[in-house]
């Protein structure tokens, strides 16, 4: 069991956001035992409400140009309210991993240009030769929801087991109606998030910086 516990430690420790990919593709059989193993997360009454678009070769090119089409002309309509604000420590977390990001790719704080240039990124899935479109079903709610997260955690993890980088996307859903016309899904299909993945380019140095955690104390409150 000890092992066990270390490696599942070990994973979720080497695991981050993959913001620079090759080009190479990663095999259909690759894919089928990340997205299988990802499908064992748990979810209420195993209803099991995700489900996943994955696009390769030129498809991954097709959505890449109708998503920046869509960006540049587009409004932005997620089938989520987006957060309402980052108090206190959540803020200064996503600031932190703001600056850590553009001190990596060398833009200066006050260089808005590069910023903005940098955030574009998203939309071009940071390279990456895949894309997961990832929807649950409406009905469901924000529990639907909330058990595709689990999915969308299970997926990055299996992905980083074999060695495949990841990383989600909420900016991606902002543009909800566009992706569900652009794949015949229909409107009772929730857009969560996009997952961008392939094989990581380790000499790139966006993929050179890695967030910090809470400490336990910040999060764990044990009683009695």
């Amino acid at each position: 069991m000890t092992s066990e516990i270390e490696g599942l430690e070990h994973l979720l420790s080497a695991r981050h956001s993959c913001r620079a990919f090759r080009p190479d593709p990663v095999p259909q059989d690759t894919i089928a035992r990340i997205v299988s193993a990802a499908g064992r997360a748990p979810s209420w009454c195993n209803a099991q409400p995700w489900k996943v678009v994955v696009t390769q070769g030129t498809e991954t090119a097709r959505f890449r140009e109708a998503l920046l089409s869509e960006v540049a002309h587009g409004t932005p309509r997620p089938d989520l309210p987006w957060p309402e604000g980052y108090p206190g420590a959540h803020g200064a977390r996503r600031r932190e991993c703001g600056l850590q990001l553009y001190e990596a790719v060398g833009i200066a704080r006050e260089d808005r240009a590069a910023r903005a240039e940098q955030s574009m990124e998203n939309y071009r899935l940071f390279g990456a030769p895949h894309v997961a479109l990832v929807h649950a079903e409406a009905a469901l709610g924000p529990y639907g929801a909330m058990d595709t997260g689990g999915f969308v955690t299970a997926f990055m993890l299996a992905a980083a087991a074999l060695g495949v980088g990841s990383i989600a996307q909420a900016s991606v859903a902002a543009y909800a109606p566009m992706i569900r016309a652009h794949f015949g899904l229909p409107e009772r299909r929730l857009i969560l998030c996009a997952i961008s993945f392939g094989w990581p380019d380790p000499a790139h140095p966006v993929n050179g910086f890695r967030t910090t955690r809470a400490a336990l104390a910040e999060v764990l409150d044990l009683r009695g």
